[in-house]
């Protein structure tokens, strides 16, 4: 299956010659909407800081606004300081009745527990289909099917990584420094997403910060999408009951939010 991507409102002459186009100027957050509170560019580099566990009541993403994401490529080099985590949102809509600034949907999870970091999850959502290391795959009831493993994709997340997502229809696919980390077959067409918003988390809780100094994305044509179809299962496959966690914030103790 080839990787395919989709999106809006970009000129051709804005992509380089690789197809790539950078969703950072450099300079300022032009084109993105955050808390500002939060978010800030510092020599080129975009960072949100959560700086106590009572500073905010909610996760909170700085979004793109040039464009909604269809099908895609994109290339983001990310690092987390702090027991904490992030990930980039995609195909993902905003939740305006919980709180300014808040996603729900498809994310890239970069986190310091291995099983977590470039997992395929859906905030606010439907959790967490595959670890890193696992293929997955919804039925059309929701059901969760493990497809193949292989072995986990070690990083250090304080540390510069590149992450790549791909979206090509249903399919998704994770990468960290160019190795797959875990990929999704949605049949699940009541909850699955075809396109929506691009965002960067900042998390709640532990104090954290996210540091960005490349984010690129690559426009697909559209993917077709991934018929179901049980009598291609490899045999291997085996449905699983959906993955849970003990470390929702980091590898260590959560520290709870104090009330205001």
């Amino acid at each position: 299956m080839k990787s395919l991507l989709v999106l809006f409102t970009l000129s051709l002459s804005a992509f380089g010659q690789d197809g790539f186009t950078p969703l950072f100027n450099g300079k300022d957050l032009s084109d993105w909407d955050g808390d500002s509170k939060l978010w800030k560019v510092v020599d080129g580099i975009v960072i949100g800081t959560n700086p106590t566990p009572e500073a905010m009541a909610n996760n909170s993403f700085l979004i793109w606004r040039g464009g909604v994401v269809k099908d895609f490529e994109l290339i983001a080099t990310i690092r987390v300081e702090g027991d904490n985590n992030s990930g980039v949102q995609y195909r993902s809509r905003e939740l305006p009745d919980v709180a300014p600034w808040v996603i729900t949907g498809y994310q890239c999870d970069i986190h310091p527990a291995i099983e977590h970091t470039g997992m395929t999850y859906e905030e606010k959502g439907r959790g967490i289909f595959g670890l890193n290391g696992h293929n997955v795959m919804l039925d059309p009831d929701g059901a969760l099917w493990q497809l193949s493993e292989h072995e986990p994709v070690k990083v250090d997340v304080s540390q510069w990584n590149e992450y790549t997502i791909i979206a090509l229809g249903n399919h998704l696919i994770h990468k960290i420094n160019g190795h797959i980390t875990s990929e999704l077959i949605d049949h699940d067409e009541k909850k699955r997403a075809l396109e929506g918003l691009l965002a960067i988390q900042l998390h709640r809780g532990n104090p954290n910060s996210v540091h960005i100094k490349d984010l690129r994305l690559k426009v697909l044509d559209a993917g077709k999408l991934i018929p179901f179809d049980p009598t291609t299962l490899p045999a291997s496959a085996t449905k699983i009951e959906k993955p849970h966690t003990k470390s929702p914030q980091g590898t260590g103790p959560v520290v709870p939010l104090q009330s205001n």
